[in-house]
């Protein structure tokens, strides 16, 4: 089969690999889509270079169909439309025993610590399959995955009608947390430093602020009667995030810490004392999320297919990620794995 394999930073190998037969309890996918997400990039980028195996195959938010099955695996057949919640976790440690097993002590991410669906052909286990319904358009089934994450911060959350909420990054991650926090009855502002993303957001239907220029924690307490945000997710892993994070939430009021900060950032502590905030951080998401992202993007209510910007064949994928690369104002770009197209 066809795959496109990471060698070193900077550098993708489209070529022909072993193909091979899934073993008990594992399913085979032919991929129809593959999302590049920003933890792709900096792989990529040779920033992770300690958790993989080259030359290795990465990527996980996929979309696809099964196209073998592997033995004491039930309730799947051929042909099935299924995506991945590529979390494979150990079950013993004392995290999985307290049944949080996303973040499980010892999880391996597929297409991380294995073997990716930057490929034509992606073997899982079948325990981490969701079915997607019948009619779905696989691009936007491709969006899923990063649309669990949302889901999963969101639920966190605990957003009631009306909360002003803030989204600090209007990233993909971040505009997808917008839309599910407004569909969760969320008033929603995105605050972000790109004018294309700006841009974009206002396209949505989103207030925004430009925090370079503009006093964004005034306008954020303009508009809440002096107050503050009720919820407030931090999603750009930046220390203006961390410092607006306790600047703009109200007194009690709720922060979401998504994005992944690569070192330690300065917070400021005397606010959480003074303020009794509420801090938690957001990692990736459960089952239940997976079946939320989904119901949602079935049904069509959310604008998802607005975000893909680009999409390339797998031939080109090398192509694809010095796109993004080189800073972009892209939302989502999408490969296409299967060389002769989808159908």
């Amino acid at each position: 089969m066809k795959a496109a394999e990471y060698l070193r930073a900077g550098e993708l190998v489209y070529r022909e690999i072993t193909d091979s037969h899934p073993g008990p309890g594992e399913v085979k996918i032919a991929v129809a889509w593959c999302g590049i997400c920003g933890t792709d990039l900096h792989i990529f980028q040779g920033h992770m270079d300690q958790r993989l195996s080259p030359p290795q195959s990465i990527g996980h938010e996929m979309s696809g169909w099964i196209a073998e099955i592997g033995a004491d695996v039930t309730g799947w057949q051929v042909g099935d439309a299924v995506t991945v919640r590529p979390l494979e976790n150990c079950g013993k440690c004392p995290t999985c025993q307290a049944g949080w097993t996303h973040i499980c002590e010892n999880l391996h991410f597929l297409g991380i610590e294995t073997p990716g669906a930057f490929a034509e052909y992606w073997t899982v286990p079948a325990s981490l399959l969701h079915r997607l319904p019948a009619g779905m358009a696989m691009e936007v089934a491709a969006l899923v995955e990063p649309l669990a994450v949302a889901c999963h911060d969101v639920r966190l959350a605990d957003i009631q009608e009306k909360d002003f909420v803030v989204v600090f990054g209007g990233g993909p991650i971040g505009i997808l947390i917008a839309l599910a926090a407004r569909k969760a009855g969320g008033k929603v502002t995105v605050v972000e430093i790109q004018p294309a993303r700006r841009a974009f957001a206002q396209e949505l239907g989103f207030s925004v602020l430009d925090p370079q220029n503009e006093d964004a924690v005034a306008a954020v307490r303009d508009a809440t009667g002096g107050s503050g945000a009720d919820i407030f997710f931090e999603v750009s892993a930046s220390q203006a995030g961390a410092a607006a994070m306790t600047a703009m939430t109200r007194p009690r009021g709720k922060i979401l810490v998504v994005g992944i900060f690569s070192h330690p950032v300065s917070v400021d502590l005397h606010k959480f004392f003074w303020k009794e905030l509420q801090v938690r951080g957001a990692r990736v998401y459960e089952k239940e999320d997976f079946d939320k992202a989904i119901a949602l993007a079935a049904g069509g209510e959310l604008p998802l297919s607005r975000l893909i910007t680009k999409t390339w064949p797998l031939a080109e994928i090398q192509e694809a990620f010095r796109y993004l690369q080189n800073g972009n104002d892209a939302m989502k770009v999408l490969i296409r794995c299967q060389e002769g197209g989808v159908k």
